[in-house]
């Protein structure tokens, strides 16, 4: 059976795309795009048969009843996301209780790293995104629609950036305090003295909320269009069976020693630490794994007004057992 797929190019995908990895009864035609590209895509167009999608918008869809897709539980994209709080030199900003009543900035208020963001700031410092003011616009480019619609409740304050103002230009004119930001900005890369890290040590600060927690945030899962699935339901445990395959394939290259000495000999070192941390399965698929995660990125969503019921994990995923 023939099926488009379209995700990042990464490296629990790569054996995807060159063909090491072939899903059973499945000729895949792989499309690599960056997630800014491929989700307008898929979420206005079902562009693909199956896709990366944003984790947070699935969830807000099957709440909303309106969902195109069903899933497979590939968390394709993790990522704990204290680093992604930036904040203006000058802004009075040293703890995370310091952003009450702060103007902070976002490219996508829906976005699952932002999400993710205020769920743990709120239930971790009590800081609610009721207590910041929003402003939404591109990092270093004009402001780029939702996602999917939005519909906040009443005491959210919002606004969109002006014409012609981006989110950095913006945190160096001090009109800014605080950047939730799903990619590094190019400020921090230039070592700006404007912009640093609320939480500076945040490795240290990660791993110990990943210890008491148990919260790897998911940011990006794989889709399918639900007309496909019902139509061929097999394909789901194919795909992820071959999803595996592939993360396995990565995992394994981890310790390729002979690549390691002439490129990156400390990775080991990061990979046997991500080991000791995370446990022996560091990159999980399947639904109990990441049960914890995704029970609460849907408390997130539904408490931050981007969905009007709360989901429960067991309804994102199709059976692949």
């Amino acid at each position: 059976m023939k099926l488009s797929l379209a995700c990042n190019d990464y490296d629990r995908t790569r054996p995807l795309i060159d063909g090491r990895i072939r899903p059973e009864g499945i000729d895949l035609n792989v499309t690599v795009l960056k997630p800014r590209q491929l989700f307008p895509r898929m979420l206005d167009d079902q562009e693909f048969d199956a896709a990366e999608l944003s984790l947070a918008s699935h969830v807000a869809l099957v709440a909303r009843g309106a969902s195109p897709f069903v899933a497979i539980p590939v968390p394709i994209a993790l990522r704990v996301r204290h680093s992604g709080i930036y904040v203006r030199e000058g802004a009075g900003i040293t703890l995370p209780q310091d952003l009450r009543g702060k103007r902070v900035g976002v490219t996508q208020y829906g976005a699952t790293a932002v999400v993710m963001i205020k769920g743990m700031l709120q239930d971790e410092y009590g800081v609610a995104p009721r207590d910041l003011h929003w402003v939404i616009g591109g990092l270093t480019t004009p402001v780029e629609k939702p996602l999917i619609a939005l519909n906040l409740p009443p005491d959210i304050s919002l606004e969109f950036a002006g014409s012609g103002q981006t989110l950095e230009g913006m945190i160096e004119s001090g009109d800014l305090d605080a950047l939730f930001s799903i990619y590094i900005p190019r400020l921090f890369l230039a070592a700006s003295t404007r912009i640093g890290r609320l939480f500076s040590d945040f490795k240290t600060v990660e791993q110990d909320y990943f210890r008491r927690t148990g919260i790897f945030p998911i940011m990006h899962i794989i889709a399918m269009r639900k007309e496909i699935y019902d139509a061929h339901p097999w394909i789901a445990q194919s795909l992820y069976r071959a999803f595996v395959g592939a993360r396995d394939v990565t995992i394994e290259s981890l310790y390729d020693t002979d690549a390691l000495v002439s490129t990156l000999p400390w990775l080991i070192d990061h990979v046997e630490e991500s080991r000791r941390i995370l446990g022996q399965a560091f990159w999980p698929y399947g639904l109990e794994a990441n049960r914890p995660t995704l029970a609460a990125l849907c408390r997130y969503v539904y408490q931050q007004g981007l969905a009007p019921r709360l989901v429960t994990p067991d309804e994102l995923f199709v059976s692949v057992d």
